[in-house]
């Protein structure tokens, strides 16, 4: 892809889609609520503090407490949304999650922003690489990465409008947008982007593009591909990773650790089915440090190269 053509690509962080879309669900249902953890500006929630006063509370730096109120609001029928940075709301919130929100199962969602290794210069220290693997393991918690704007604006009106414990996951960055407005997602689907017959790409987040253009690259060599966004980590679509493992090589890719992440989920399926091959692209079980977004990607090998190499090796 020329300079030009990257150029021309639109670009939105999915922290967009949070900020945008709960303004909408605020103004239909009173009952949905946003807790914020000091972080307002950065996780995009300043229009809905601006609008619905009467629906946000800010607890200050202290996120436990956040969880905590809502777990409280939970009970008494609202729909809260704690918005916070994803290291924390999957870390430092962790015991109040799995205690007070989902082991009495709650309708309480946590809605991160700065997800994988999107915070780029901000380090290690706030680049969530482990959050969706900690949270999956937890009974009741549902686990969701939308791939750009437009499907994550669809999977957050979806959490809201679906009870339970949940965890979304958005982007620091400006990442392309994939999809039309008018696509529909299914919470616990997977979206099919792509059919092949040679060997299968399962993706999620901000790598389904990175994965999208490789199919592409693949497939003007003679290589065909099947991609499905697997934009709902936990509960995983069984029936989407079943029907890759009857092509047979799979490579898996996302901004996670490979360790308990998409990668993990996919590779328990393939054990339990009995066959099959699995190759994971991600964040090679290290931590991440200051350096551009683009850059971090490419140290772990997440790129549009590495995933046809990986592939083209698979089919060798």
């Amino acid at each position: 892809m020329s300079q030009t053509e990257k150029a021309l690509i639109t670009k939105k962080a999915t922290r967009e889609a949070f900020g945008d879309e709960i303004v909408q669900l605020g103004k239909e249902n009173k009952n949905i609520f946003v807790i914020d953890i000091d972080i307002g500006k950065s996780c995009k929630t300043g229009e809905f503090i601006k609008q619905l006063p009467k629906q946000h509370v800010n607890v200050g730096i202290a996120e436990q407490n956040g969880a905590g109120l809502a777990a409280g609001l939970a009970t008494t029928g609202k729909i809260p949304f704690v918005s916070t940075y994803a290291v924390f709301g999957s870390l430092r919130m962790a015991e109040q999650i799995r205690q007070e929100v989902c082991y009495p199962n709650l309708n309480v969602k946590i809605a991160c922003s700065h997800g994988g290794l999107t915070p780029g210069n901000d380090g290690g220290s706030h680049q969530a690489i482990e959050d969706m693997g900690v949270l999956r393991s937890f009974p009741n918690m549902t686990v969701i990465m939308g791939s750009d704007y437009h499907s994550t604006r669809k999977l957050i009106r979806q959490a809201a409008n679906t009870y339970g414990p949940m965890y979304l996951r958005f982007t620091r960055d400006a990442v392309p947008v994939i999809y039309d407005e008018n696509e529909e997602f299914i919470i616990g689907k997977a979206k099919k982007v792509k059919t092949g017959k040679d060997i299968a790409i399962i993706a999620n987040g901000d790598t389904v593009y990175l994965a999208l253009e490789a199919v592409k690259t693949l497939e003007d060599q003679g290589i065909s591909a099947t991609l499905f966004d697997m934009h709902t980590v936990k509960p995983l679509d069984r029936e989407a990773v079943v029907e890759c493992l009857n092509i047979g090589n799979i490579v898996t890719i996302e901004d996670h650790n490979i360790l308990n992440g998409l990668g993990s989920a996919v590779c328990e399926v393939a054990a339990e089915e009995g066959r099959g091959r699995v190759k994971r692209i991600g964040v090679q079980d290290r931590f991440g440090e200051s350096a551009p977004y683009e850059k971090l990607l490419e140290i772990n090998g997440i790129t549009i190269e590495n995933i046809i190499k990986t592939a083209k090796e698979m089919l060798s």
